[in-house]
């Protein structure tokens, strides 16, 4: 069994992230039938890309989602974990049951963890070592105080345009992270790489990014070259492919929740498109505005 380690962020951990970081046909719909009102991308304050915190541990929202009555988040299933950061087989591992709050980054209200594919596989007695090992996926729901207050845009990057099935080798990704340990540096948060391929019977892409994920970006939405929505951080690994994350697939995650976790929850698609020319940071220098072999991640 590859030794895993997930990604959220936690204090006790700092120094040590901080080191590490210096170094270097299942889907659902795209996108709900009726759509909210989404704010303005720039007046929005939740978003894909906000912080997620849950009990201490920081994460990354991925994409937003709806199910015609609710906004959810979704982030990932070991945000909420509560066992040791090398504790990655969802169907064993300890978790935070499905009703615990979660501090949301622009909200005015914590929101409600609804769905954990962590829970729902422990429940089920899931038995595929792929799924157990590889369906890290969550949601949570938004209090109505803030729907008003939600666009579902991809910082940076624009989209997610469409929900996507696969990604192939050398096929580049984008992703947005936002751990705390960045200390809100945006220069640091959009990132863009190459995926190489699918692995776990379609459950895990392993990708390279310019530098890899770190403590709090767990969770982080990963979109394909033509800015589908294709995955949601998960792990780093150190060998075969040092450096590298682990992302876990949306398409299966989404499909997985909606068909044994309770939920019937879809994709939201951005208010702008991939690539669609948003008003984006000043990336300059100094800017400060606001699946084997033995794998390593940062919890």
């Amino acid at each position: 069994m590859p030794n895993i380690e997930r990604l959220t962020s936690t204090w006790p951990l700092l120094l040590v992230a901080l080191a590490l970081a210096a170094a270097g046909a299942l889907a659902t719909p795209a996108a709900a039938d009726a759509a909210p009102d989404w704010a303005e991308f720039e007046q929005a304050s939740i978003q894909p890309g906000v912080q997620m915190v849950t009990e201490g541990g920081q994460c990354t929202a991925n994409f937003v989602f709806t199910d015609g009555a609710d906004i959810l988040l979704g982030y990932s299933a070991h945000c909420a974990g509560t066992g040791e950061a090398t504790s990655t087989n969802g169907c064993e591992a300890a978790t935070h049951p499905t009703g615990t709050p979660v501090e949301i980054e622009g909200a005015t209200q914590p929101g409600t963890l609804t769905y954990s594919s962590w829970e729902t596989m422990q429940q089920r007695g899931e038995g595929d070592l792929d799924t157990c090992q590889f369906n890290d996926f969550a949601l949570v729901t938004l209090h109505p105080d803030d729907h008003g207050a939600v666009n579902p845009t991809i910082p940076f990057w624009g989209g997610p345009d469409a929900l996507g099935s696969s990604t192939a080798e050398l096929e580049k990704v984008y992703t947005y992270g936002n751990s705390s340990l960045r200390l809100g540096i945006d220069l640091l948060k959009p990132k863009e790489g190459y995926s190489l391929g699918q692995t776990a019977s379609g459950w895990n892409h392993p990708v390279y990014t310019a530098t890899p994920g770190i403590p709090g970006d767990s969770g982080s939405a990963f979109l394909d070259g033509a800015g589908a929505a294709v995955g949601s951080l998960s792990t780093l690994a150190i060998a075969p492919l040092a450096g590298s994350n682990g992302v876990t697939d949306l398409a299966l995650a989404l499909d997985y929740a909606n068909t044994h976790g309770g939920v019937s929850a879809q994709l939201a698609t951005g208010t702008e498109p991939f690539g669609g020319g948003l008003v984006l940071p000043d990336l300059t220098p100094g800017d400060d505005s606001s699946s084997s072999g033995s794998l390593l991640g940062l919890h």
